[in-house]
């Protein structure tokens, strides 16, 4: 691999670690995947990174494709693999505190299955999930999937989700999110091993990505004079109101203080646009379909957990202030997808969704004073999540880009009229 294409690539992913890197390895994977075939002999392999810069940051990801032969005929497979980090430092530690690939597993082995299965009795052939080829927890944590590049999917590089795109997702939400909540309606513990995320975590101050946020925030509110007229109320907003503890709110109140007029989902945990993979017709060019992927953070909570989060990270500036009517469509969704499975519970009212929307709304504040300035040049492989984190230097001059307070222009002035940055 030459240095300059060494540069596109995550550092952690440059090279396999050795248990990968063994034709005993992908001769398990295969038994495991070809469940009828009588012999495997694995010719050859070839290892590489799976994702470029900026589409992912939890765990360490490699691309194999294998050639063998089974029962005498030859064959070729490509696959993902998906395991932890193992180079020290802020990302292993951050992530061996969550359980994600305990978590993982659970989704693609038990819950998703499930959630298909109610699909199909409605005659609703959606996938919500890519063959799973092989998982372990124990001696190494992994997953191993299907790759989804040969069949067509890929990840959307040097530009953000359309509207037909973002659509195309919010369905499949809308219909898992539907299917979870009649089952906590029937039973509010099903789901109880899915409780984490980035939010939950008792030290969740001590990540300076969170924990410094607001204070880098306002530092570039004081600096920047165009947005010296919405200075006053964000001042006396987080001098009366603790957004991280607002934010945690919303992440714990399903476990901690449900509400009679809220919404409870299994939400996605992490949905943003580079856990979205979406696919084209070749002859036609229209989009056949679009795979979410990622379900390292699934957790219940609010239904507007995923919906507030996919507003800051899966909508450019353009479909951001059309959220309105972009939410309205998954909620015309999830109601009809309760209808056709029979939900029995009261039917949902977009009112009332609407105002659990506003309930949140410090939580996407916080989003916008967390994710919004970072996330835009992490996509693009421009900044360093690691970098970000450790550097409160350049984690400032990333506030103070011109896209930033671009979005800023646009964005607060609506928060103005909404009611979103008065205390309360």
């Amino acid at each position: 691999m030459t240095s300059a294409k060494t540069e596109q690539y995550n550092e952690d992913e440059l090279q396999p670690p050795q248990w990968l890197d063994d034709s005993a390895f992908f001769t398990k994977v295969l038994k495991n995947s070809e469940k009828n075939a009588n012999d495997i002999q694995v010719k050859n392999y070839k290892i590489s990174p799976a994702t470029v810069k900026g589409d992912h940051y939890g765990s360490v990801m490699f691309r194999a494709t294998v050639d063998y032969i089974t029962d005498n005929v030859k064959k070729s497979k490509s696959m993902i693999i998906k395991t932890m980090p193992s180079n020290e430092g802020f990302k292993k530690e951050m992530l061996e505190k969550y359980g994600i690939f305990e978590v993982e597993i659970g989704m693609y082995t038990k819950v998703l299955p499930q959630f298909e299965k109610y699909l199909r009795k409605i005659c609703d052939d959606t996938k919500l999930m890519a063959p799973v080829l092989y998982h372990s927890l124990s001696p190494y944590k992994l997953i191993v999937f299907e790759d989804l590049v040969p069949l067509g999917y890929d990840v959307l590089r040097d530009r953000t989700a359309n509207e037909e795109e973002v659509k195309a997702a919010y369905t499949k939400l809308a219909k898992w999110h539907a299917i979870s909540h009649v089952i906590l309606n029937k039973n509010p513990h099903y789901f109880d091993e899915y409780r984490d995320n980035f939010f939950t975590q008792a030290d969740v101050r001590e990540n300076p990505l969170f924990g410094a946020s607001v204070s880098t925030f306002m530092h570039m509110m004081r600096k920047m004079p165009e947005l010296k007229k919405y200075l006053p109320k964000l001042e006396k907003l987080v001098e009366k109101v603790d957004l991280l503890d607002e934010t945690v709110n919303s992440f714990t109140e399903y476990r901690k203080a449900p509400r009679n007029d809220a919404y409870y989902v299994l939400n996605h945990g992490d949905y943003h646009v580079k856990n979205m993979m979406f696919k084209y017709n070749k002859d036609n060019g229209k989009l056949d379909d679009v795979m979410l992927v990622d379900f390292q953070f699934s957790h219940v909570g609010p239904i507007t957990n995923d919906l507030i989060y996919s507003i800051i990270m899966a909508m450019d500036s353009d479909l951001r202030s059309r959220k309105t009517e972009m939410l309205h469509y998954y909620f015309d969704v999830f109601k009809a997808t309760l209808q056709k499975i029979g939900f029995e519970g009261e039917s949902p009212n977009y009112a009332k969704f609407q105002e659990q929307v506003m309930r949140h709304k410090y939580y996407e504040l916080f989003l916008v004073m967390t994710f919004l300035p970072i996330c835009p040049k992490f996509f693009r492989g421009e900044a360093s999540i690691d970098t970000i984190i450790s550097d409160p230097e350049y984690r400032r001059k990333i506030y103070e880009d011109k896209e930033f307070i671009d979005e800023l222009l646009i964005i607060l002035p609506k928060y103005l009229e909404l009611g979103y940055l008065d205390a309360k």
